[in-house]
């Protein structure tokens, strides 16, 4: 029996319904249905009625649903008192700049709140970079896209983000309103672009979506460096192919540029909550990484992360 089969029960039987619960818990109903058979299987008895109108707890499921409240609650206050043990170090952090756009803040405001005492060591840069330095053990926690050169990882898909062609507005353009659209990777081939270098999680996505679309891309620069890549862009040098977070830090960027979504369903950047194996992490970058993920599904629900999805586990 698991914690986790005590919240699926208690919150269907609060909910008086399957699919209610299931949005409550934001789980797939079939996986909540299927705890609850396992659980009424290791009881041997059946703790709720199913009936058209929703599911209602049978004598034995109502006795089990108080206790099983009980058990939640003292669980809530254990956690509360490790939490209240105050837990102290530092914990260093890899972002990339599109990511730090918009997790940055919130993440350091949210280990602010529960975690006081603990002292993120932030470092911004290329996703290349970021993985190099964990590989090294530079940093405890990171968040990267590709991770097929993970060295003894744990790793855990967060979220999914649509990626965007963004370019200069025509002089003609500016102060009219931006009109959201579509493309496909084929109406690349010959498009002048700005991208990073070979050595980054982005890089590596659109080579493959380039090669799928048989073209090669027309490159005017490599730029390894977000900021120098997107002031080119607004130049009118080029124009680039990146995740609406790369527009989080340009101010009245409408303004200056015009952007379509790239409609090809494989076109898009898996974000990964990737850190040292458990064992290597302190009790303090545990906890940061719990918050992180917090944080970045937060702001997904939130529609902060434009153009993000998350990734569900069933487990």
């Amino acid at each position: 029996m698991e914690l986790r089969q005590l919240r699926y029960f208690v919150a269907v039987v609060e909910q008086g319904s399957m699919s209610r619960a299931a949005l409550v818990l934001d789980v797939v109903q079939s996986t909540l249905s299927q705890q609850i058979s396992r659980l009424e299987g290791e009881l041997a008895t059946r703790l709720l009625q199913r009936s058209s109108k929703g599911v209602v707890p049978t004598e034995a499921g109502l006795a089990f649903f108080r206790e099983a409240q009980l058990a939640l609650r003292h669980t809530e206050q254990a956690a509360r008192a490790a939490q209240q043990s105050r837990l102290t170090g530092t914990v260093s952090v890899g972002l990339a700049s599109t990511t730090a756009s918009v997790l940055g803040l919130p993440l350091m405001r949210a280990m602010r709140e529960r975690y006081p005492d603990v002292r993120l060591h932030m470092v911004e840069s290329m996703s290349g970079h970021v993985t190099a330095m964990l590989n090294s053990r530079q940093l405890d926690l990171a968040v990267l896209f590709d991770t097929g050169v993970a060295r003894r990882w744990s790793v855990m898909p967060l979220l999914e983000e649509k990626l965007f062609l963004i370019g200069p507005r025509q002089p003609g353009e500016v102060g009219t309103p931006q009109r959201a659209g579509t493309t496909r990777m084929a109406h690349l081939n010959g498009v002048p672009l700005i991208l990073p270098t070979g050595s980054h999680g982005l890089r590596s996505t659109l080579d493959a979506a380039f090669a799928r679309a048989g073209f090669k891309p027309d490159l005017v620069a490599e730029i390894d460096s977000l900021a120098m890549l997107m002031d080119m862009v607004r130049s009118g040098l080029g124009s680039t192919v990146q995740p609406w977070a790369a527009l989080g830090r340009i101010s009245n960027a409408e303004l200056a540029l015009r952007w379509s979504e790239i409609a090809d369903a494989q076109v898009r950047r898996t974000n990964a909550l990737c850190s040292l194996s458990d064992d290597e992490l302190s009790p303090a970058a545990l906890a940061t990484r719990v918050v992180l993920a917090d944080c970045a599904r937060t702001l997904v629900r939130s529609g902060q992360w434009a153009g993000a999805r998350l990734i569900h586990h069933d487990s």
